[in-house]
């Protein structure tokens, strides 16, 4: 072969793989934690909380580690998702993360200051 048609041919392929290493680097996936805590902003160990897909309505839950931390990874940036705690029979407001909110790490404080029940 020639050398030219050699380079035009790593060019090519070079452009061809660029764009799916790109992709492999930059996860379009997203990631919310955050820490729960009571009305005094002491943290929550144990809490558990809730997370809702509004598009499938699954819901997943995690447990509060002993400094009141919890972590949801792998979520899909095209949906909504609401999440709230409880713990002994207290409840934290639900809060919505929106499909519009385009960061990757969202970081969310989780207050736990009423009954169940109460609006």
């Amino acid at each position: 072969m020639k050398p030219t048609i050699v380079m035009a041919l790593i060019i090519c392929i070079a452009a061809a793989l660029a764009p799916a290493s790109a992709r492999q680097r930059e996860s379009p996936l997203r990631t919310l934690t955050g820490t729960v805590v009571d009305k005094s902003d002491n943290v929550l160990p144990r809490a558990v909380v809730y997370l809702l897909n509004k598009k499938t309505q699954i819901i997943r839950t995690y447990i509060s580690d002993d400094q009141g931390l919890y972590r949801f990874s792998g979520l899909d940036p095209n949906v909504d998702f609401d999440i709230h705690a409880e713990l002994n029979g207290m409840t934290s407001i639900s809060r919505t993360v929106s499909s519009f909110d385009t960061r990757k790490e969202i970081v969310l404080v989780l207050k736990v200051d009423r009954k169940k029940g109460e609006k």
